[in-house]
């Protein structure tokens, strides 16, 4: 079964190019991550996000539910459910995944050559402070923890297919676009 892999820095645009790509490809399918925290704005359980509690969650790592999941801040757990795959592959789509760089090279392990994956790169740590601070979801602690977050992330590009820098978003979303084209037709 063949794969998208989206990921990047928080802040770096991936959201905005997965959010087209699911326009501009039917075949796509959303992979909905699993979470521990609370909703923001509004974003709906099942659609953004299955919300899960810390203990739901852990419950579920114990169960062996998920492909990949990690710890990505004290108490604040990330990963794919197992049944995401599933309700994909019987749904007949793609999945398109949208994951912090650790479960994209997680992924990438598991899913091997069936799965392309795209590392969008922010063209500067400046820069995506800005767009962090523009955004405005974030106090200035959260926002210091993101950036170091975002440092460490800019060093696993290597371990992508391919590597977007988005520069200009509407230059960068056509860059996936065109990878993600390429990649459908090889089917």
């Amino acid at each position: 079964m063949k794969a998208i892999i989206i990921s990047a820095p928080s802040g770096a645009g991936k959201s905005t190019i997965v959010h087209y790509l699911m326009e501009r490809f039917p075949r796509l399918g959303f992979s909905v991550s699993a979470c521990s925290r609370l909703p923001r704005g509004n974003e709906e359980n099942g659609v953004d996000y299955h919300f899960l509690t810390a203990e739901e969650f852990r419950e579920k790592i114990r169960q062996n539910e998920f492909v990949e999941w990690q710890e990505v801040y004290p108490g604040n757990y990330y990963g794919t459910l197992k049944s995401e795959l599933t309700r994909l592959r019987d749904e007949g789509k793609v999945p398109l995944f949208d994951v912090d760089v650790v479960g994209a090279v997680s992924l990438k392990i598991y899913l091997g050559p069936s799965a392309l994956a795209i590392f969008v790169q922010p063209p500067s740590l400046e820069v995506l402070e800005k767009r962090l601070l523009k955004r405005g979801t974030d106090n200035q602690q959260s926002l210091q923890k993101r950036l170091a977050k975002a440092e460490k992330e800019m060093t696993f590009a290597g371990r992508f297919d391919a590597v977007v820098v988005n520069n200009d978003l509407s230059k960068a979303t056509k860059e996936v676009e065109d990878l993600v084209g390429v990649w459908l037709l090889g089917d």
